[in-house]
């Protein structure tokens, strides 16, 4: 088979491969084919590529055969338990070598820092990244995507990943930055569709329908995108300011949320555990603080 040195890289400038059509990998296909790519798609599980080789994509036979048709190869699958499982077959990495991949599967910062030292071993070029964004916004102006990894070869694949659309920001040489990045963000997300869902449940014993308190949960969320900015500086300064809003107020809200979800039955385990470390900061002398303090507390070692 032969490796990237064997080809004429001109002609490869304009083609990419996509590993794994999930729902994010098929956006990612369809988005690569818009642009007028010449797209090479693979799953391991066959039947997920009829609609994109109705558009005009390539289809291969194995792993090693997609990876081979083009310089760049975009991964998007699970984890990287199945990146893994498909770029360290010995077909693959040996096509693969003096190529490049972007890996755009989620996973930790460890992993992401592993897989590229596995990929400089085997002389494979290696980036990693992330989706910040909905299947929905690949291919418009609303993709969010971030990266890490030698800035010389983000320039260099740069035209292709543009075809995506959306944002585009590499955060430095440091592989496992995207990763960071994007485990935090979901942190948020994730952290705040928990308060989400049990807000509707407290609501709902209290007979009020998620339709009546959806409005007002909005104004809720659009008080948190000035507290973010506001907080960095607070942070990064490690000044912790609760001026106006000191933690010792906001332990006193918890416990009454607490308080009126375990009177209906519902578990209030998140609220609680929210609750026990605004206390432990109380505990430690920093009452008149603000929220951020916990910040602190949750990086002690």
């Amino acid at each position: 088979m032969p490796t990237y040195s064997d080809t004429d890289q001109s002609a490869l400038t304009a083609t990419v491969t996509v590993l794994g059509l999930g729902p994010m990998g098929r956006a990612l296909a369809d988005a690569f084919l818009d642009a007028g790519l010449r797209t090479t798609v693979w799953n391991r599980t066959p039947g997920k590529d009829q609609e994109l080789l109705a558009r005009g994509a390539t289809g291969a036979a194995s792993a090693a055969e997609a990876v081979a048709a083009s310089g760049l190869t975009v991964v998007c699958v699970v984890n990287y338990d199945a990146a893994d499982g498909i770029l360290r077959d010995a077909a693959v990495t040996d096509a693969l070598k003096g190529r490049t991949v972007v890996n755009l599967t989620a996973d930790t910062p460890d992993r992401a820092r592993q897989a590229a030292d596995w990929a400089a071993a085997h002389g494979i070029r290696y980036l990693d990244g992330a989706i910040m964004t909905p299947t929905t916004t690949i291919g418009t102006p609303h993709g969010v995507f971030l990266y890490s990894g030698p800035d010389d070869l983000y320039q260099e694949h740069r035209p292709v990943l543009d075809a995506l659309d959306g944002t585009h920001t590499h955060l430095g040489e440091d592989v496992g930055r995207a990763a960071a990045h994007d485990i935090a963000l979901l942190d948020i997300f994730w952290t705040s569709m928990a308060g989400y869902v049990h807000a509707l449940a407290l609501a709902r014993a209290e007979g009020i329908t998620a339709r009546e308190l959806a409005p007002f949960a909005q104004g809720i969320a659009a008080i948190l995108p000035p507290l973010f900015e506001e907080w960095a500086d607070d942070v990064d300064n490690g000044t912790y300011s609760g001026e106006g809003n000191p933690i010792t107020s906001g332990v006193s809200s918890m416990s009454h949320i607490v308080h009126a979800s375990e009177a209906h039955g519902i578990d209030a385990s998140v609220m609680r555990a929210a609750e026990g470390l605004a206390r432990r900061v109380v505990g430690l002398g920093h009452g008149e603080d603000g929220f951020t303090r916990v910040t602190e507390l949750l990086g002690r070692r």
